[in-house]
């Protein structure tokens, strides 16, 4: 296989760019860097092309491999025929491949295996082939002379039993036939239903729907899936795939010669057997399997894709929170944080049951906020939030009309709390003010914080347990990887956890940065860098564009113009008329009118239009944040209760969620509200995330409320 032309045919890319991006990958080049910086070699890839010609290079090296030590394998059998190993290795899929070499893959003891030892393959032929000797009148007469010293000794001492010998080796041969198997394979997928019913029907669980449930396969949706193989797990459903056998039956023989001689009951006997006993278990297994493969890659989708749009959620800048992390009998637990995420304070009010100090809550509030020049409160969304909500409203209405709060997740706070990490970072802490600290500063710098916690952890998707933990964890590093590197690291401030994920800095040089920082103090030139520890000529060439100093010796060290490319900076200010202390005072705005033609200043310069483009976009507005296009956080003023919502009230809430049958939205009441995946848009939605995504700020009209069952259902399209 030509590994070049099928990545460009099927990625529909440049096969010059795909060999190209591939021979960097090759060379220990990191996604975000290609990315970023060499988007002349590659013709201009982002990092999700990147990432999936990444992925498919790997599968499909794979596949090469796998196709030379398959050819190896029934090599040494003696059994490799020149028409096999082209059939082999014109596979386009490692499917194939094992279909292929599935009847000399050597297994445990069968049937069959047992009667071809017996010296019973020849009469198994003549079913197959439909042959009968002349002299013989019936297939017994035929199976008699089968019926050898060797026969009887592996038990077929009777004509019968060398007949039902015969017929397991053909119904394994049947079975294992490449050819039949994808037939087959294809027909179950076509035809097959997933269909589940109940262990016990009179026990209340979740999985009520799935009783007595029955969907073809081709169409259940990927979150009916994970629900019902959940159910499986949990002893509560039996699933079974529901395929028409006869006309399963009917389809294979159809694949065979007529049959009209003594021995044609017994092959059609034999390839209903083959079906029932070896292809069907089998196929149903890999009908399952690619099931949940195909559910569970959509939701790791899902959930990377909501991860992204969390992280990229816009700072909120020189906020001073009080930020409360609400509880019951502990109470709710308080940090003061000025507008950098230094710890002021920290403390506990009691403004839940059972004491209910709801005076005393505010007493305090007051306090802290002149004490500390606070401007905003977050309150964490777990136990007790909505009791906390209530006071903290009545005290802004009462005390403190112009302060604003809001409402802050706390997935994952828990575990970064009582993480090795943050005992190291505040070691005379206790678990729960960490706790509070980070929603806190989950406000101020969503991407600083939530580094700090295993992505997988966030909790922004659906059936996360359910999921391949090591793939769902890969995907969501890349994730997590691809904003910080987008976004950009000050290196004077950034934590260990956020510049680990900065292309080309391991675990251990992160932390060797931010010792050599305490050790010599602030970084003031990119070239520092190269006198850290462990930190190489090739991990300074991936990392440096992404590192950030600012107020540093040079202006161009606080912007991502990577330092290979200084020379045509400086270049560019001259030929614009400015000079490099320019960009201090906060970028060039008119520098594109400044340079003229693109296409003729990178021809004098010697650089490609595209990283000139990426320069004179930078020198504009140096060390520009993406974030700040995200949209605002919603904050408010007063608080509403599930009581206060009524059908066809219009309101403004903050999307916290986005699954494959709709979106969760916060709408201030604490209960997310579901806008269902038909409530979202007038045209045909395809999926949610299409729609909406994690952090965008919405208006809903409310569509029913359950007040009893706590849910709100709502809907983005007034009147339906």
């Amino acid at each position: 296989m030509d590994i070049i032309a099928t990545l460009a045919r099927e990625l529909n890319l440049n096969p010059t760019a795909v060999e190209a991006a591939v021979k960097l990958i090759d060379e220990g080049n990191t996604i975000p860097f290609i990315a970023r910086y060499r988007k002349e070699t590659t013709g201009g890839m982002d990092d999700v092309a990147l990432r999936a010609l990444d992925d498919r290079l790997a599968y499909l090296r794979n596949l090469e491999q796998r196709k030379e030590d398959v050819i190896v394998l029934i090599g040494a059998q003696g059994k490799l025929t020149p028409e096999l190993e082209a059939e082999i290795r014109e596979a386009t899929q490692l499917q194939r491949v094992e279909d292929l070499y599935k009847p000399f893959r050597k297994k445990r003891m069968t049937r069959a295996q047992k009667a071809r030892e017996a010296g019973l393959e020849p009469l198994a032929n003549m079913i197959i082939m439909q042959v009968t000797p002349r002299g013989a009148a019936t297939p017994l007469d035929v199976a008699s002379a089968y019926v050898t010293p060797q026969a009887v000794q592996a038990g077929y001492d009777t004509a019968e039993k060398a007949l039902a010998g015969a017929s397991d080796i053909v119904a394994e041969t049947v079975a294992e036939d490449a050819e039949n198997v994808a037939d087959l394979r294809s027909f179950t997928e076509n035809t097959g239903e997933i269909a589940s019913v109940a262990v016990d029907a009179d026990e209340k669980t979740p999985y009520e729907p799935y009783y007595d449930f029955a969907e073809p396969a081709r169409k259940i949706p990927n979150h009916r899936v994970l629900a019902i193989d959940r159910g499986e797990r949990e002893g509560k459903l039996r699933v079974h795939v529901r395929v028409d056998a006869e006309a399963a039956t009917a389809r294979l023989g159809a694949r065979w010669p007529r049959r009209q001689g003594p021995f044609a009951p017994l092959l059609d006997a034999a390839i209903a057997d083959g079906y029932k006993r070896l292809m069907a278990p089998s196929l149903e297994r890999e009908l399952r399997a690619k099931l949940t493969v195909r559910a569970q890659t959509d939701a790791i989708k899902v959930f990377a894709k909501n991860l992204e749009s969390l992280l990229s959620a816009r700072p909120v800048r020189g906020a001073r929170v009080i930020s409360l992390d609400p509880g019951y009998r502990t109470g709710c637990k308080v940090a003061v944080l000025d507008e950098y995420g230094t710890l002021l304070d920290h403390g506990v009010v009691y403004p839940t049951p059972p004491r209910r100090d709801t005076a005393g809550t505010k007493r305090e509030l007051a306090r802290l906020v002149r004490k500390h020049r606070i401007n905003t409160i977050v309150i964490g969304n777990g136990t007790a939030s909505r009791e906390t909500e209530a006071v903290v409203s009545e005290f802004i209405a009462e005390s403190a009309p112009d302060l604003r709060y809001t409402i802050v997740n706390e997935a994952g706070a828990s575990v970064y709390s009582a993480s090795e990490l943050a005992s190291a970072e505040y070691p005379d802490l206790d678990v729960t003010t960490r706790g509070a600290m980070s929603l806190g500063r989950r406000l101020q710098d969503p991407l600083a914080e939530l580094v700090k916690i295993p992505p997988q952890s966030i909790g922004v998707g659906q059936y996360q347990h359910d999921l391949d933990q090591a793939e769902l964890a890969r995907t969501l590093g890349y994730v997590v990887e691809d904003v910080v590197n987008r976004v950009g690291v000050d290196v004077n401030t950034a934590s260990a956890s956020l510049l680990s994920y900065v292309s080309g800095i391991t675990a251990a040089v992160a932390r060797n940065i931010v010792a050599y920082r305490g050790e010599h103090g602030a970084f003031t030139d990119r070239r520092q860098l190269k006198d850290v520890p462990k930190l190489g000529p090739k991990a300074y060439e991936q990392c440096a564009g992404f590192l950030r100093i600012n107020g540093g010796d040079n202006p161009l060290d606080a912007t991502s113009v990577h330092p290979e490319s200084y020379e045509v900076a400086r270049k560019v200010l001259e030929h614009a008329g400015v000079g490099a202390g320019d960009l201090a005072a906060g970028g060039i705005p008119d520098i594109e009118r400044r340079v003229g033609s693109v296409a003729s200043l990178s021809g004098e310069l010697g650089c490609g239009i595209l990283t000139l483009i990426d320069i004179i976009a930078e020198l504009e507005k140096p060390g520009r944040d993406p974030r700040d296009d995200a949209p605002e956080v919603v904050f408010s003023r007063a608080a509403l209760t599930i009581d206060d919502l009524e059908p066809g009230m219009e309101l403004t809430g903050t999307v916290r969620n986005v699954v494959d049958f709709g979106a969760f939205v916060d709408v201030g009441v604490h209960q997310d509200g579901l806008v269902h995946i038909s409530k979202l848009s007038r045209r045909f939605v395809k999926h949610p995330s299409d729609v909406v995504a994690v952090g965008d700020t919405v208006k809903v009209w409310v569509e029913r409320v359950d007040r009893a069952r706590g849910k709100i259902s709502l809907t983005m399209v007034q009147g339906k």
